[in-house]
Protein backbone atom coordinates (compact mmCIF):
# COMPACT_ATOMS: atom_id res chain seq x y z
CA UNK A 1 0.00 0.00 0.00
CA UNK A 2 2.72 1.72 0.70
CA UNK A 3 4.55 2.08 -2.74
CA UNK A 4 1.15 2.01 -4.82
CA UNK A 5 -0.39 4.52 -3.48
CA UNK A 6 2.33 6.95 -4.52
CA UNK A 7 1.92 5.66 -8.19
CA UNK A 8 -1.52 6.04 -8.01
CA UNK A 9 -1.71 9.41 -7.13
CA UNK A 10 0.96 10.20 -9.74
CA UNK A 11 -1.00 8.03 -12.60
CA UNK A 12 -4.20 9.90 -12.00
CA UNK A 13 -2.90 12.78 -11.33
CA UNK A 14 -0.91 12.83 -15.15
CA UNK A 15 -4.03 11.60 -16.52
CA UNK A 16 -6.37 14.64 -14.66
CA UNK A 17 -3.33 17.15 -16.36
CA UNK A 18 -3.95 15.12 -19.76
CA UNK A 19 -7.34 15.62 -20.08
CA UNK A 20 -7.22 19.52 -19.29
CA UNK A 21 -5.18 20.09 -21.84
CA UNK A 22 -6.64 17.70 -24.49
CA UNK A 23 -10.17 20.26 -23.53
CA UNK A 24 -8.08 23.19 -23.82
CA UNK A 25 -6.92 22.28 -26.91
CA UNK A 26 -10.57 21.14 -28.10
CA UNK A 27 -12.13 24.73 -26.81
CA UNK A 28 -9.42 26.80 -29.00
CA UNK A 29 -10.08 24.28 -31.74
CA UNK A 30 -13.85 24.90 -31.62
CA UNK A 31 -13.59 28.72 -31.06
CA UNK A 32 -11.51 28.89 -34.46
CA UNK A 33 -14.28 27.17 -35.93
CA UNK A 34 -17.21 29.02 -34.53
CA UNK A 35 -15.28 32.21 -35.27
CA UNK A 36 -14.97 31.32 -38.98
CA UNK A 37 -18.14 30.36 -38.64
CA UNK A 38 -19.79 33.46 -37.57
CA UNK A 39 -17.67 35.78 -40.12
CA UNK A 40 -19.55 33.49 -42.75
CA UNK A 41 -22.62 34.13 -41.17
CA UNK A 42 -22.41 37.65 -40.50
CA UNK A 43 -21.26 38.34 -44.25
CA UNK A 44 -23.98 36.34 -46.42
CA UNK A 45 -26.57 38.19 -43.96
CA UNK A 46 -25.15 41.58 -44.83
CA UNK A 47 -24.75 40.84 -48.08
CA UNK A 48 -28.14 39.22 -48.13
CA UNK A 49 -30.00 42.12 -46.53
CA UNK A 50 -27.94 44.99 -49.07
CA UNK A 51 -29.12 43.50 -51.94
CA UNK A 52 -32.60 43.17 -50.27
CA UNK A 53 -32.36 47.08 -49.63
CA UNK A 54 -30.97 47.72 -53.96
CA UNK A 55 -34.20 45.26 -54.95
CA UNK A 56 -36.39 46.92 -52.69
CA UNK A 57 -35.79 50.38 -53.13
CA UNK A 58 -37.37 50.07 -56.82
CA UNK A 59 -40.77 49.56 -55.52
CA UNK A 60 -40.75 51.02 -52.04
CA UNK A 61 -42.18 54.52 -51.44
CA UNK A 62 -40.39 57.42 -50.98
CA UNK A 63 -40.86 58.57 -47.22
CA UNK A 64 -37.93 61.62 -47.93
CA UNK A 65 -38.63 64.62 -50.53
CA UNK A 66 -35.15 64.85 -52.71
CA UNK A 67 -33.95 68.06 -52.18
CA UNK A 68 -32.26 68.52 -55.83
CA UNK A 69 -33.06 65.77 -58.97
CA UNK A 70 -30.80 66.07 -61.84
CA UNK A 71 -31.84 64.82 -65.00
CA UNK A 72 -29.21 64.44 -68.25
CA UNK A 73 -30.57 63.55 -72.10
CA UNK A 74 -30.22 61.03 -73.98
CA UNK A 75 -30.31 63.11 -77.90
CA UNK A 76 -33.83 61.37 -78.04
CA UNK A 77 -35.89 63.74 -75.88
CA UNK A 78 -36.20 61.72 -73.29
CA UNK A 79 -34.55 62.81 -69.98
CA UNK A 80 -32.55 59.89 -67.47
CA UNK A 81 -32.49 59.98 -63.64
CA UNK A 82 -28.62 60.29 -62.71
CA UNK A 83 -28.95 59.88 -58.78
CA UNK A 84 -31.24 57.13 -58.05
CA UNK A 85 -33.51 57.72 -55.17
CA UNK A 86 -31.06 56.91 -51.49
CA UNK A 87 -31.65 54.35 -48.68
CA UNK A 88 -32.93 57.02 -46.26
CA UNK A 89 -35.28 58.18 -48.73
CA UNK A 90 -36.74 54.72 -48.79
CA UNK A 91 -36.35 53.23 -45.66
CA UNK A 92 -36.33 54.33 -41.78
CA UNK A 93 -33.53 53.22 -39.35
CA UNK A 94 -36.25 50.81 -37.90
CA UNK A 95 -36.83 49.06 -41.45
CA UNK A 96 -32.74 48.59 -42.10
CA UNK A 97 -32.64 47.98 -38.37
CA UNK A 98 -35.61 45.05 -38.71
CA UNK A 99 -34.10 43.40 -41.55
CA UNK A 100 -30.60 42.75 -40.23
CA UNK A 101 -32.23 41.74 -36.95
CA UNK A 102 -34.34 38.67 -39.77
CA UNK A 103 -31.11 38.19 -41.37
CA UNK A 104 -28.96 37.36 -38.58
CA UNK A 105 -31.96 35.39 -37.09
CA UNK A 106 -31.89 33.38 -39.68
CA UNK A 107 -28.67 32.43 -39.74
CA UNK A 108 -29.21 31.35 -36.10
CA UNK A 109 -27.70 34.55 -34.99
CA UNK A 110 -30.22 36.00 -33.10
CA UNK A 111 -28.52 36.69 -30.05
CA UNK A 112 -26.22 38.58 -31.58
CA UNK A 113 -25.74 42.54 -30.87
CA UNK A 114 -24.87 44.95 -33.91
CA UNK A 115 -24.76 48.44 -34.77
CA UNK A 116 -24.94 49.40 -38.23
CA UNK A 117 -24.77 52.76 -40.67
CA UNK A 118 -25.59 53.09 -43.89
CA UNK A 119 -23.20 55.66 -45.88
CA UNK A 120 -22.58 57.53 -49.26
CA UNK A 121 -20.54 57.50 -52.07
CA UNK A 122 -19.11 60.54 -50.68
CA UNK A 123 -18.75 58.84 -46.95
CA UNK A 124 -21.81 60.77 -45.07
CA UNK A 125 -23.89 59.10 -43.02
CA UNK A 126 -27.11 58.67 -43.68
CA UNK A 127 -28.57 56.95 -41.53
CA UNK A 128 -26.74 55.12 -38.00
CA UNK A 129 -28.23 53.90 -35.00
CA UNK A 130 -26.40 55.45 -31.44
CA UNK A 131 -23.75 53.51 -30.70
CA UNK A 132 -22.20 53.29 -33.95
CA UNK A 133 -19.98 55.66 -34.14
CA UNK A 134 -17.77 54.52 -30.63
CA UNK A 135 -18.29 50.86 -31.90
CA UNK A 136 -16.45 51.68 -34.97
CA UNK A 137 -13.61 52.70 -34.01
CA UNK A 138 -12.53 50.05 -31.68
CA UNK A 139 -11.03 47.66 -34.34
CA UNK A 140 -9.41 45.18 -31.85
CA UNK A 141 -12.86 44.44 -29.71
CA UNK A 142 -15.24 44.40 -32.63
CA UNK A 143 -15.73 42.93 -36.13
CA UNK A 144 -16.70 45.46 -39.11
CA UNK A 145 -18.19 44.19 -42.60
CA UNK A 146 -18.68 46.58 -45.33
CA UNK A 147 -21.30 45.59 -48.09
CA UNK A 148 -22.39 48.11 -51.22
CA UNK A 149 -25.59 48.12 -51.80
CA UNK A 150 -26.24 47.27 -54.86
CA UNK A 151 -27.10 44.21 -57.15
CA UNK A 152 -26.03 41.00 -56.17
CA UNK A 153 -22.54 41.17 -58.44
CA UNK A 154 -21.29 44.06 -57.24
CA UNK A 155 -22.70 43.44 -53.40
CA UNK A 156 -20.24 39.76 -53.64
CA UNK A 157 -17.44 42.36 -54.82
CA UNK A 158 -18.15 44.62 -51.31
CA UNK A 159 -19.75 47.31 -54.11
CA UNK A 160 -16.71 49.13 -54.96
CA UNK A 161 -18.66 51.03 -57.11
CA UNK A 162 -21.72 51.03 -55.47
CA UNK A 163 -23.17 54.57 -54.37
CA UNK A 164 -23.97 53.25 -51.08
CA UNK A 165 -22.46 51.08 -48.62
CA UNK A 166 -24.02 49.25 -45.71
CA UNK A 167 -21.44 49.02 -42.72
CA UNK A 168 -22.27 45.98 -39.90
CA UNK A 169 -20.25 46.47 -36.34
CA UNK A 170 -20.62 43.35 -34.12
CA UNK A 171 -18.70 44.41 -30.48
CA UNK A 172 -17.13 42.44 -28.53
CA UNK A 173 -16.95 39.72 -31.09
CA UNK A 174 -14.49 37.19 -29.89
CA UNK A 175 -17.00 37.75 -25.95
CA UNK A 176 -20.32 37.02 -27.97
CA UNK A 177 -18.42 33.86 -30.16
CA UNK A 178 -17.09 32.76 -26.09
CA UNK A 179 -21.14 33.34 -25.14
CA UNK A 180 -22.36 30.94 -28.35
CA UNK A 181 -20.25 28.43 -26.51
CA UNK A 182 -21.39 29.08 -22.84
CA UNK A 183 -23.06 25.78 -22.12
CA UNK A 184 -20.59 23.54 -24.05
CA UNK A 185 -17.76 25.24 -21.85
CA UNK A 186 -20.04 24.75 -18.81
CA UNK A 187 -20.35 21.47 -19.58
CA UNK A 188 -16.65 20.50 -20.34
CA UNK A 189 -15.86 22.55 -16.61
CA UNK A 190 -18.65 19.97 -15.19
CA UNK A 191 -17.40 16.76 -16.68
CA UNK A 192 -13.85 18.11 -15.60
CA UNK A 193 -15.10 19.23 -11.96
CA UNK A 194 -17.07 15.59 -11.33
CA UNK A 195 -13.45 13.67 -12.38
CA UNK A 196 -11.66 15.93 -10.32
CA UNK A 197 -14.25 14.93 -7.31
CA UNK A 198 -14.10 11.54 -7.99
CA UNK A 199 -10.10 11.55 -8.08
CA UNK A 200 -10.40 13.32 -4.55
CA UNK A 201 -12.65 11.00 -2.96
CA UNK A 202 -10.94 7.85 -4.02
CA UNK A 203 -7.34 9.36 -3.11
CA UNK A 204 -9.35 10.15 0.41
CA UNK A 205 -10.95 6.58 0.38
CA UNK A 206 -7.40 4.61 -0.24
CA UNK A 207 -5.92 7.16 2.64
CA UNK A 208 -8.73 6.46 5.00
CA UNK A 209 -8.54 2.37 4.29
CA UNK A 210 -4.23 3.31 5.09
CA UNK A 211 -5.20 4.41 8.14
CA UNK A 212 -7.70 1.86 8.96
CA UNK A 213 -5.42 -0.43 8.12
CA UNK A 214 -2.49 0.92 10.35
CA UNK A 215 -4.63 1.58 12.99
CA UNK A 216 -6.10 -2.03 13.23
CA UNK A 217 -2.38 -3.33 12.79
CA UNK A 218 -2.18 -1.21 16.30
CA UNK A 219 -5.38 -2.80 17.79
CA UNK A 220 -4.27 -6.35 17.26
CA UNK A 221 -0.79 -5.54 18.08
CA UNK A 222 -2.06 -3.66 21.63
CA UNK A 223 -4.73 -6.62 21.85
CA UNK A 224 -2.29 -9.67 21.70
CA UNK A 225 -0.26 -7.60 24.24
CA UNK A 226 -2.77 -7.11 26.83
CA UNK A 227 -3.92 -10.37 26.35
CA UNK A 228 -0.41 -12.11 26.49
CA UNK A 229 0.35 -9.95 29.55
CA UNK A 230 -2.81 -11.59 32.16
CA UNK A 231 -2.18 -14.82 30.68
CA UNK A 232 1.35 -15.31 31.33
CA UNK A 233 1.08 -13.87 35.14
CA UNK A 234 -2.14 -16.38 35.70
CA UNK A 235 0.22 -18.88 34.26
CA UNK A 236 2.87 -17.84 37.11
CA UNK A 237 0.90 -17.65 39.63
CA UNK A 238 -0.62 -21.34 39.07
CA UNK A 239 2.80 -23.16 38.80
CA UNK A 240 3.12 -21.26 42.05
CA UNK A 241 0.03 -22.63 43.59
CA UNK A 242 1.96 -26.26 42.90
CA UNK A 243 4.40 -25.74 44.99
CA UNK A 244 4.34 -27.49 48.47
CA UNK A 245 5.36 -24.54 50.31
CA UNK A 246 2.64 -22.07 48.95
CA UNK A 247 0.35 -24.94 49.57
CA UNK A 248 0.78 -25.22 53.00
CA UNK A 249 1.22 -21.42 53.57
CA UNK A 250 -2.73 -19.71 53.58
CA UNK A 251 -1.06 -16.18 53.39
CA UNK A 252 0.57 -17.07 49.98
CA UNK A 253 -2.20 -19.17 48.59
CA UNK A 254 -4.67 -16.65 49.46
CA UNK A 255 -2.04 -14.05 47.61
CA UNK A 256 -1.54 -15.97 44.55
CA UNK A 257 -5.20 -16.78 43.91
CA UNK A 258 -5.91 -13.31 44.44
CA UNK A 259 -3.67 -12.95 41.61
CA UNK A 260 -5.53 -15.10 39.40
CA UNK A 261 -8.50 -13.25 40.29
CA UNK A 262 -7.37 -10.27 39.59
CA UNK A 263 -6.07 -11.04 35.81
CA UNK A 264 -8.93 -13.01 35.41
CA UNK A 265 -11.20 -9.59 35.68
CA UNK A 266 -8.57 -7.73 33.55
CA UNK A 267 -8.96 -10.19 30.85
CA UNK A 268 -12.64 -10.05 31.50
CA UNK A 269 -12.39 -6.26 30.82
CA UNK A 270 -10.87 -6.59 27.32
CA UNK A 271 -13.12 -9.11 26.13
CA UNK A 272 -16.13 -6.37 27.02
CA UNK A 273 -14.30 -3.62 25.20
CA UNK A 274 -13.80 -6.17 22.12
CA UNK A 275 -17.28 -7.12 22.51
CA UNK A 276 -18.50 -3.20 22.83
CA UNK A 277 -16.51 -2.46 19.62
CA UNK A 278 -18.25 -5.31 17.95
CA UNK A 279 -21.53 -4.20 18.79
CA UNK A 280 -20.45 -0.41 17.44
CA UNK A 281 -19.58 -2.31 14.09
CA UNK A 282 -22.62 -3.40 13.43
CA UNK A 283 -24.75 -0.83 14.88
CA UNK A 284 -26.81 -3.41 17.20
CA UNK A 285 -26.83 -1.20 20.93
CA UNK A 286 -30.13 -1.66 21.89
CA UNK A 287 -31.24 0.15 25.20
CA UNK A 288 -33.57 -0.55 27.80
CA UNK A 289 -34.57 2.65 28.73
CA UNK A 290 -35.96 3.02 32.64
CA UNK A 291 -36.25 6.21 34.47
CA UNK A 292 -32.96 5.83 37.25
CA UNK A 293 -31.35 8.55 39.58
CA UNK A 294 -28.51 9.66 37.81
CA UNK A 295 -26.88 10.30 41.06
CA UNK A 296 -26.89 6.93 42.01
CA UNK A 297 -24.91 5.40 38.99
CA UNK A 298 -22.23 8.70 39.46
CA UNK A 299 -21.39 7.31 43.74
CA UNK A 300 -21.68 3.40 42.40
CA UNK A 301 -19.08 3.39 39.70
CA UNK A 302 -16.87 5.97 41.28
CA UNK A 303 -16.63 3.31 44.56
CA UNK A 304 -15.52 0.69 41.86
CA UNK A 305 -12.43 3.62 41.19
CA UNK A 306 -11.62 4.12 44.89
CA UNK A 307 -8.76 1.98 44.62
CA UNK A 308 -7.16 3.27 41.09
CA UNK A 309 -7.30 6.80 42.99
CA UNK A 310 -5.32 6.19 46.16
CA UNK A 311 -2.64 4.10 44.18
CA UNK A 312 -2.55 7.84 42.29
CA UNK A 313 -3.48 9.75 45.24
CA UNK A 314 -6.32 11.34 43.72
CA UNK A 315 -9.31 12.37 44.79
CA UNK A 316 -12.91 13.37 43.69
CA UNK A 317 -14.67 16.84 43.66
CA UNK A 318 -18.61 16.01 43.45
CA UNK A 319 -20.95 19.09 42.75
CA UNK A 320 -24.06 17.14 42.67
CA UNK A 321 -26.78 20.22 41.73
CA UNK A 322 -28.64 18.70 39.92
CA UNK A 323 -32.33 19.76 41.58
CA UNK A 324 -33.83 16.15 39.44
CA UNK A 325 -31.40 13.66 38.62
CA UNK A 326 -34.17 11.29 37.22
CA UNK A 327 -33.31 10.42 33.70
CA UNK A 328 -34.72 7.46 31.03
CA UNK A 329 -31.75 6.08 30.59
CA UNK A 330 -30.12 2.40 30.11
CA UNK A 331 -28.17 0.90 33.65
CA UNK A 332 -25.69 -1.13 31.91
CA UNK A 333 -24.69 1.11 28.94
CA UNK A 334 -24.66 4.66 30.66
CA UNK A 335 -22.97 3.11 33.57
CA UNK A 336 -20.01 1.78 31.48
CA UNK A 337 -20.06 5.41 29.80
CA UNK A 338 -19.60 7.12 33.15
CA UNK A 339 -17.03 4.38 33.98
CA UNK A 340 -15.09 4.93 30.84
CA UNK A 341 -14.80 8.94 31.23
CA UNK A 342 -13.69 8.61 34.79
CA UNK A 343 -10.93 5.84 33.44
CA UNK A 344 -9.38 8.13 30.94
CA UNK A 345 -9.76 10.76 33.60
CA UNK A 346 -7.01 8.49 35.82
CA UNK A 347 -5.09 7.24 33.22
CA UNK A 348 -4.19 9.87 31.12
CA UNK A 349 -2.98 12.01 34.89
CA UNK A 350 -0.33 12.15 37.02
CA UNK A 351 -0.14 12.07 40.16
CA UNK A 352 -2.50 13.39 42.64
CA UNK A 353 -5.23 13.48 40.19
CA UNK A 354 -8.32 15.59 40.87
CA UNK A 355 -11.39 14.80 39.33
CA UNK A 356 -14.63 17.42 39.08
CA UNK A 357 -17.74 15.52 38.27
CA UNK A 358 -20.96 18.08 38.39
CA UNK A 359 -24.61 17.81 37.39
CA UNK A 360 -27.36 20.71 36.84
CA UNK A 361 -30.47 20.02 34.92
CA UNK A 362 -33.43 21.93 32.85
CA UNK A 363 -36.44 21.42 32.30
CA UNK A 364 -35.16 18.91 29.50
CA UNK A 365 -31.74 17.94 30.00
CA UNK A 366 -29.63 16.62 32.68
CA UNK A 367 -26.19 18.02 32.24
CA UNK A 368 -23.37 15.88 33.80
CA UNK A 369 -19.54 16.88 33.52
CA UNK A 370 -15.98 14.99 34.24
CA UNK A 371 -13.15 17.27 34.91
CA UNK A 372 -9.48 16.56 35.31
CA UNK A 373 -6.15 18.17 35.54
CA UNK A 374 -4.30 15.65 33.56
CA UNK A 375 -1.84 15.70 30.32
CA UNK A 376 -4.66 17.10 28.39
CA UNK A 377 -4.67 17.00 24.64
CA UNK A 378 -4.47 18.98 21.39
CA UNK A 379 -6.68 20.24 19.06
CA UNK A 380 -6.06 17.35 16.77
CA UNK A 381 -6.64 14.84 19.42
CA UNK A 382 -10.22 16.44 20.10
CA UNK A 383 -10.92 16.25 16.68
CA UNK A 384 -10.55 12.81 16.52
CA UNK A 385 -11.42 11.40 19.86
CA UNK A 386 -14.57 9.65 19.01
CA UNK A 387 -13.18 8.17 15.97
CA UNK A 388 -12.84 3.95 16.83
CA UNK A 389 -9.41 2.88 17.51
CA UNK A 390 -8.03 6.26 17.96
CA UNK A 391 -5.87 7.01 20.50
CA UNK A 392 -4.42 10.48 22.10
CA UNK A 393 -0.58 10.75 22.20
CA UNK A 394 0.55 10.98 26.14
CA UNK A 395 3.09 12.74 25.98
CA UNK A 396 5.60 11.72 28.79
CA UNK A 397 3.31 9.41 30.74
CA UNK A 398 4.28 6.05 29.19
CA UNK A 399 2.44 2.42 29.39
CA UNK A 400 -1.33 3.93 29.20
CA UNK A 401 -3.05 0.56 28.06
CA UNK A 402 -6.00 0.31 25.84
CA UNK A 403 -7.85 -0.53 22.75
CA UNK A 404 -8.54 3.34 21.61
CA UNK A 405 -12.26 1.97 21.83
CA UNK A 406 -13.48 3.83 24.86
CA UNK A 407 -14.78 6.91 23.91
CA UNK A 408 -16.23 5.91 20.49
CA UNK A 409 -18.19 3.68 22.46
CA UNK A 410 -18.95 6.74 24.63
CA UNK A 411 -20.26 8.49 21.82
CA UNK A 412 -22.35 5.52 20.65
CA UNK A 413 -23.60 5.32 24.16
CA UNK A 414 -24.99 8.93 24.05
CA UNK A 415 -26.17 9.03 20.53
CA UNK A 416 -28.24 6.50 21.61
CA UNK A 417 -29.49 8.08 24.39
CA UNK A 418 -29.90 11.07 21.65
CA UNK A 419 -27.71 13.22 23.75
CA UNK A 420 -25.03 15.12 22.90
CA UNK A 421 -21.26 15.46 24.45
CA UNK A 422 -18.78 18.07 24.40
CA UNK A 423 -15.07 18.51 24.98
CA UNK A 424 -12.98 21.33 26.09
CA UNK A 425 -8.82 20.40 26.52
CA UNK A 426 -5.70 22.03 26.51
CA UNK A 427 -2.39 20.69 26.64
CA UNK A 428 -1.05 20.59 30.33
CA UNK A 429 -4.12 21.63 32.03
CA UNK A 430 -6.22 18.67 31.66
CA UNK A 431 -9.45 18.11 29.98
CA UNK A 432 -13.57 18.25 30.65
CA UNK A 433 -16.06 16.31 28.91
CA UNK A 434 -19.88 17.75 29.22
CA UNK A 435 -22.79 15.27 28.23
CA UNK A 436 -26.44 16.16 27.76
CA UNK A 437 -28.84 13.49 28.09
CA UNK A 438 -32.99 13.64 27.75
CA UNK A 439 -34.49 13.96 30.78
CA UNK A 440 -37.81 12.28 29.68
CA UNK A 441 -38.91 9.89 26.48
CA UNK A 442 -39.65 11.65 23.41
CA UNK A 443 -43.17 11.75 22.09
Amino acid sequence: MKKTLPIIVILITLSLLGLIVLQASWLDNLLVLRRSEFNNKINQAGVSVAVGLYNDMATAPSIKLRSKINFRSLGTGMPMLINPPTVDEKFKLEDVQQKLAQAFKKAELQHLKFEFAIINSTEDFEMHTPNFEQAYWDTVANKRLFVGIGPETAADLDGISAPEHLIVIVPDFTKQVWGSLRWIILGAIGFMLVIIAAFFVTLRTLLNQKKLSEIKSDFINNMTHELKTPLATISLAVDALKNEKVINDRAKLSYFTGIIKDENKRMNRHVESILQAAVQEKQEMKLNLTEMNVHSIIQKTLDNYALQLEEKKGSVELKLNAQSDLAFVDDIHFTNMFSNLIDNAIKYSHDNVLIKVSTHSTSKYLILSVQDNGIGMSRESVKHIFEKFYRAHTGNVHNIKGFGLGMSYVKMVIDAHKGKIKVDSALGKGTTFTVEIPRRLEA
